[in-house]
């Protein structure tokens, strides 16, 4: 039970260079907040900042699209290096109509446009690039928890978030793309209610929970804030990566 939940932005947080230190930036920031790291603190950073540091990014005039991208492009009304680019990125396509392609990611998670993007990031327009996701968001988190933990001595546990659609819901919400540390799914199957029947379902994605409370202070858009401490947060600690938040595709109602 967290009966009370504190969420801090970091304030100050550069824009991130290929090759640049996340953790020695995240000090910086912590310092500036006058913030230390405490036990049972949540930390949660934004894709793209991982994306960018380790360098993700593809300029579309490298780009040659196959037949099968060319006239997936034709279809959705899209530059089809880009669709080439999400062919690549991508196990399945799941959905697709003008305007969007909702792909499996190798990774596993389903999404849109393969979680390719243009926004918030510098291009020439004669060669404009696009920032793919992370090549193991998993590994990337359980690293900035270990470089963490070596400057701080604290255990922090990590979550790696995104935005997507949802298949009942309009809008988007923040997301769990990679964990460490923690179980991101808690399973309460067998544990009582309020009135003692024990819950038969009842799987909890906290990951998801906190990467969506995270995401609403982050926003979408130039708010610049791409890193929130979570304090407060009662996590069953793990070695777990955020596999489990997947569902299994026979299991899936709509696919």
């Amino acid at each position: 039970m967290t009966p009370d939940l504190q969420l801090f932005s970091l304030p100050d947080f550069p824009m991130v260079e290929p090759g640049d230190d996340l953790v020695a930036l995240i000090f910086q920031c912590m310092a500036k907040a006058d913030l230390n790291f405490l036990r049972g603190d949540v930390l949660v950073l934004a894709q793209k900042i991982f994306s960018k540091a380790e360098d993700c990014y593809v300029y579309l005039n490298d780009v040659i699209p196959s037949p099968e991208a060319t006239a997936l492009a034709l279809e959705v009304d899209k530059d089809p290096r880009q669709m080439e680019l999400l062919l690549r990125e991508s196990k399945e396509v799941v959905r697709k109509r003008p305007g969007v392609v909702i792909v499996e990611h190798r990774n596993g998670y389903v999404h849109a446009n393969a979680g390719m993007d243009k926004s918030n990031i510098e291009s020439d327009e004669d060669n404009p690039r696009i920032l793919l996701l992370p090549e193991n968001p998993d590994k990337s988190a359980k690293q900035m928890l270990e470089g963490i933990k070596a400057r701080s001595g604290v255990n922090v546990p990590i979550i790696i978030n995104d935005s997507a659609g949802r298949a009942w819901r309009n809008g988007t919400a923040g997301f769990a793309l990679g964990t460490a540390g923690f179980d991101p799914v808690e399973n309460r199957i067998g544990e009582p209610d309020l009135f003692g029947r024990e819950l038969e379902v009842t799987e909890v994605a906290v990951a998801d929970e906190l990467a969506a409370a995270a995401s609403f202070i982050m926003g979408q858009g130039a708010e610049a804030a791409p890193v929130v401490l979570v304090r407060g947060a009662k996590l069953r600690l793990s070695e777990a990566g955020s596999q489990s938040l997947i569902r299994p595709k026979e299991r899936d109602l709509f696919r």
